[in-house]
């Protein structure tokens, strides 16, 4: 094998950056064996490391024509193959950093990082051979099988995979063009006027920060309501097309790949229509609309009494499971839905809320508490939807969040609606 590369140089490793088609890395790159340790249970170990996450890239290679990967880094063993330095002159200026790497064919390959790239990349070829003169970058470094090239590799093979960042839920939400539920939260950000003027925190995590008046929810939890409808969506989608119901992928495995773009629209569509249903139909809503003050927000969100519920992350993204969840149950509209739950009390200083979202005493959040605000919910909604099996929970977990001795009354004078 003889392939043109630039060599370069980073602290004490000379490295050679080059790019290998699709069949090469197949024929030529081997799993790590006993490279990294003589240890066969520990190289078992390295073996076990490499999930069924090949799998993902595979079916990523062979439905995504707009694929693209990081470079492959790739040990020879043992050391570097031959150097053929080639002089390149261009518009008076020289350079030797360019020339031919060329394998005598008794080297072996193996990744130190792209392992799981490496698995996709030859499995996908098996099912597609016309992937074959695809190409990724490749970065050649040196290894030694001695005591101490082990070492030096496994300080690197850790190294790359410890520091390695991964993509962050607000980088998905801001930049992915495949994720569906991505890409309709960024409509609705733009679109929607409740999630539009600074309504909505860009903050890094789900929490928004006490000094935030403005904000009615984060863009995290807008995005965790937005997964919740799409899962209610495509069961719908699947009942009013019957080709549909063959599609049996698992929804991360759905989200990895754009799908086409009518189903985009009719999914943005339909978050949409659910949240106009949620905007007109909860007077705390329509009121946080109308105030025009440069803080909006305080009302429903201080440190004084909590606030209301939809204001908090912790009450927003069960109140939206618990919708979709009568939804199924029942058949009845997110309209009539969000009526109904118009009347239940959303003051969080207020029981059935307090000392369970809410820490009266300290005037904090209550944090791990999103299962019991769901069956609240059901409870409080009525009688209707609740099942037996969620009221047994309900009385217990409720119980123990409010120091009751007495499950079976603990929930008697908690408005239902009937």
């Amino acid at each position: 094998m003889r392939i043109p590369a630039i060599r370069a140089k980073i602290g004490d490793w000379t490295y050679y950056v080059t790019t290998l088609s699709f069949e090469q890395v197949n024929k030529f790159v081997s799993r790590v064996d006993d490279e990294l340790h003589k240890s066969e249970s520990l190289n078992e170990l390295i073996q076990r490391s490499i999930t069924k996450n090949y799998l993902s890239i595979k079916e990523y290679i062979l439905n995504q024509p707009e694929m693209f990967f990081n470079a492959l880094v790739l040990a020879v063993y043992d050391d570097y193959p031959d150097w053929r330095e080639i002089e390149f002159k261009y518009d008076g200026e020289e350079t030797y950093q360019m020339g031919i790497l060329e394998f005598a064919g008794n080297h072996k390959i193996f990744p130190v990082d792209g392992q799981h790239r490496v698995e996709g990349i030859k499995a996908a070829i098996k099912e597609r051979p016309d992937l074959s003169n695809q190409r990724v970058t490749a970065i050649f470094i040196g290894h030694k099988n001695d005591s101490a090239g082990m070492r030096r590799t496994r300080r690197l093979f850790s190294t790359l995979n410890r520091y390695a960042k991964p993509v962050t839920m607000d980088d998905i939400i801001a930049l992915d063009e495949d994720d569906s539920v991505a890409i309709s939260t960024r409509e609705l950000l733009e679109s929607f006027d409740l999630f539009n003027s600074n309504r909505v925190t860009m903050s890094h995590n789900k929490a928004i920060p006490d000094n935030d008046k403005q904000s009615f929810t984060s863009i995290i939890t807008l995005y965790q309501c937005n997964f919740e409808l799409l899962k209610l969506f495509r069961e719908d989608r699947k009942r009013e097309d019957h080709n549909l119901s063959r599609d049996k992928k698992k929804i991360d495995e759905y989200l990895k790949f754009r799908p086409k773009e009518i189903e985009v629209d009719l999914f943005t569509k339909y978050c949409s229509q659910f949240w106009k249903a949620f905007r007109e139909n909860f007077d705390c809503i329509k009121e946080f609309l109308s105030i025009e003050e440069d803080l909006p927000a305080n009302k429903f969100r201080n440190k004084d009494f909590g606030g209301n519920l939809l204001f908090r992350p912790i009450g927003l993204l069960p109140m939206v499971q618990t919708a979709t969840e009568i939804n199924k149950r029942t058949g009845m509209s997110f309209e009539d839905i969000f009526i109904r739950f118009n009347k239940v009390e959303m003051t969080i200083s207020i029981k059935p809320w307090r000392n369970v979202v809410w820490n009266p005493n300290e005037k904090t959040m209550i944090m791990g508490s999103s299962g019991l605000v769901k069956l609240l919910l059901f409870h409080m909604f009525g009688k209707d939807v609740i099942r037996p099996f969620e009221i047994r929970n309900l009385k217990e977990k409720y119980a123990d969040r409010v120091n009751s001795e007495t499950p079976n009354s603990v929930l008697d004078d908690i408005l239902v609606l009937d």
